[in-house]
């Protein structure tokens, strides 16, 4: 008896390897990002925690997110997409082109609470990232995270996975200005020029500086102002340009803030936003300090 069942369990498992399609591929412990084209489903199988990196700009090597450049239409049961249906619904049968435009535009499959955490923490990044590049204009101190999401609440803001969080944050900016004492921080910078270029680079210059606190002009032309951060590399590319790299553009402050310990009032705005009674003093502390390299004030800019 022994025997026989040997031999039945042999003959199963044979007959098993004989009839597995040759399409299927098993892969576990995977992230699956789906996208609909051309009524047809496509998936991809990812690796976990690194689709949100990618479409962040954190990761850069595809091969880190991927956990193979093969296009399927079921990653859990295995089932490859047939090269027609690719062909006829991505103009291309390129896989790894194809595995691309579904990460970027694709829907990642998560289970509902994994959604509903994934757009809570979005949803608080937005939020921090706009308390940190912004203020109230009327006092020059920043919103506390807690205040801004509040905010965000009662304008309706609504978070979208597919997209980064800095990208929807510069969105909310300026949907936030239509209910909220808002703008984005300034930056201070000291602008130095050869004075045979002065006059020509000033003029160039003045529709970028939103506000003038010192100008000299004995021997070469020195300007401290405040610029808006979007302003930042047009600024860079006029002093070089026209000063054929003798003109220095210096970063004296990177964020244009009140820093006093009173951090917030309430009478700061606070009744556009209705939210008096729920806000607590002492909420928050300390604007965030300005570096001075060039480098993350490029990052400030793109930003």
């Amino acid at each position: 008896l022994e025997v026989l069942a040997t031999r039945r369990s042999f003959r199963q498992t044979a007959m098993a390897a004989i009839f597995t399609p040759i399409n299927q591929i098993k892969l576990t412990n995977v992230a699956i990002v789906r996208r609909k084209k051309g009524g047809k489903r496509f998936e991809i199988a990812c690796y976990k925690n690194k689709v949100m990196s990618w479409r962040q700009g954190v990761e850069k090597d595809i091969d880190e997110v991927l956990q193979t450049h093969t296009v399927f239409i079921n990653v859990s049961k295995g089932q490859v997409a047939k090269r027609d249906d690719m062909k006829k619904c991505f103009d291309t049968d390129d896989q790894t082109k194809i595995c691309r435009e579904i990460l970027e535009k694709g829907e990642l499959q998560v289970s509902e609470k994994e959604r509903q955490a994934q757009l809570e923490a979005m949803y608080r990044d937005i939020a921090t990232t706009v308390a940190d590049k912004c203020i109230n204009p009327e006092t020059k101190k920043p919103y506390t995270v807690t205040l801004i999401e509040r905010a965000m609440r009662d304008a309706h803001v609504s978070v979208k996975t597919t997209r980064n969080t800095k990208q929807q944050a510069l969105e909310v900016i300026r949907l936030l200005k239509q209910s909220i004492p808002l703008e984005r921080c300034q930056m201070r910078v000291r602008i130095n020029v050869p004075a045979r270029e002065a006059r020509k680079v000033r003029d160039r210059l003045s529709s970028h500086l939103t506000k003038i606190e010192r100008e000299n002009w004995s021997g070469d032309m020195e300007i401290v102002s405040l610029i808006d951060p979007g302003s930042y590399r047009n600024v860079e590319e006029v002093i070089q340009r026209e000063t054929r790299g003798r003109g220095s553009l210096e970063i004296i402050d990177l964020k244009d803030v009140d820093e006093s310990d009173d951090y917030f009032v309430a009478k700061t705005g606070m009744a556009k936003m209705s939210l008096q009674e729920s806000q607590a003093k002492g909420e928050g502390s300390a604007a965030a300090t300005a570096p001075t390299s060039s480098a993350e004030a490029t990052a400030s800019a793109n930003d």
